[in-house]
């Protein structure tokens, strides 16, 4: 649905902390998702268990975060408010990624409670869930 470019113009971050790669499904208010390639190639590799290199949960999640932050910015393109992480809940780790794996980061819309939102979040590889989270943010008025 769209590249590295759509998600540089969405996001804040900049490398290295741009963790998505590719958006590819988006419904305004209630889902997206997005690739994540895990390259070898990632300085984090060489000291992230050097022998048996994974990617490092925090960046997992981080990565899922994003992809809410792309759900919410592309869903309301308002530029009085700004969202800000509030919490995250219920993070269960299930499975490693490895060099060489496609993670599929899927975020959904669960509710909406005045100014604090709701999502689930999902990270996949191979259709098996490797990841999965609550995250909360708040809409601020600039």
């Amino acid at each position: 649905m769209s590249d590295i470019h759509e998600v540089l113009s969405i996001l804040p971050h900049r490398y290295p902390f741009i963790l998505v790669d590719r958006i590819i499904a988006f419904k305004k208010f209630t889902f997206l998702n997005a690739i994540k390639n895990i390259s070898i190639n990632e300085p984090y590799f060489q000291g992230h268990f050097p022998q048996k290199p994974i990617y490092p949960g925090v960046l997992l999640l981080e990565s899922m975060i994003q992809t809410t932050g792309l759900l919410l910015f592309k869903s309301i393109n308002n530029k009085n408010f700004f969202y800000y992480l509030t919490g995250i809940d219920k993070v269960r780790f299930k499975s490693p990624a490895f060099p060489g794996d496609q993670i599929i980061l899927e975020s959904n819309l669960e509710k909406q409670k005045n100014s604090l939102i709701y999502f689930n979040s999902l990270a996949k590889i191979n259709n098996k869930i490797i990841c999965q989270s609550k995250i909360m943010c708040m809409k601020i008025i600039k």
